[in-house]
């Protein structure tokens, strides 16, 4: 029997119409027909990093955490020679090829006016639900009438999160949501202003809104109205 676990998994690119990621497009599916050269996973962090009149240092405050992004390069090839090509891609040249990508990936649907929604998929490092942001082709090498025989493909996908799963994965404790705090006994305005928006400068602001006529001495069992606020 045939070693199975050296064969080398080729990354896939699955296909759908809806952003729920439920009915696959099957006639989309696309397979790499050679494993990528390379990935890259990007991770942003969205900060405030405002100063002061006068001040020659910041303390960075945490805004948001961008969309996760991926990418990837891989070859499309004419040229019938690489070896573990795919056998289905060898039969194609390197113009239909390209049409399967894109029908995959960029072409935009009839029922929902936009691109694909996708989920990338290779070993244990790469399971991507996302969009596809940019897709550049670079055509390498030409048979004599012009036509390509190799290109090199870039792609980036932007992380794709549903509302109904945004809506599940907004932390309760974030700043940009709307807080009631019960006054109790001993309680600070600065203090509770810092556990919410992580500075405690917005203690006047807080104050304003509710009305408070002393900001030092809380009524113990009143309800503290924290908002969204505009950091900027």
């Amino acid at each position: 029997m045939p070693d199975n676990s050296k064969t080398l998994s080729k990354l896939i690119i699955h296909s759908y119409d809806k952003n729920d990621f439920k009915e696959e497009n099957k006639d989309r599916l696309f397979t790499t027909p050679i494993n990528p050269e390379s990935f890259t996973k990007n991770y942003k962090v969205e900060l405030d990093t405002g100063r002061g009149q006068g001040q020659s240092s910041t303390n960075p405050q945490y805004k948001s955490s961008a969309p996760k992004e991926l990418k990837i390069e891989f070859i499309l090839d004419g040229t019938k020679t690489l070896e573990g090509y795919v056998d289905e891609y060898k039969k194609l040249d390197v113009h239909t090829q390209l049409k399967k990508l894109l029908a995959c990936t960029y072409d935009v649907v009839d029922e929902t006016h936009r691109p694909p929604f996708l989920r990338v998929q290779w070993g244990s490092e790469v399971d991507f639900n996302c969009v596809l942001s940019n897709l550049d082709i670079n055509h390498t090498l030409f048979n004599p009438n012009g036509s390509p025989l190799r290109v090199k493909i870039n792609m980036g996908f932007t992380q794709y999160v549903s509302p109904e799963e945004r809506a599940k994965g907004n932390k309760n404790k974030s700043p940009d949501l709307t807080h009631y705090r019960k006054v109790n006994q001993g309680d600070r305005l600065d203090l509770l202003t810092y556990k919410i928006y992580n500075d405690s400068k917005y203690f006047l602001q807080v104050g304003k809104v509710n009305d408070l006529t002393s900001l030092r001495n809380l009524k113990a069992g009143i309800q503290i109205y924290l908002p969204p606020l505009d950091k900027t």
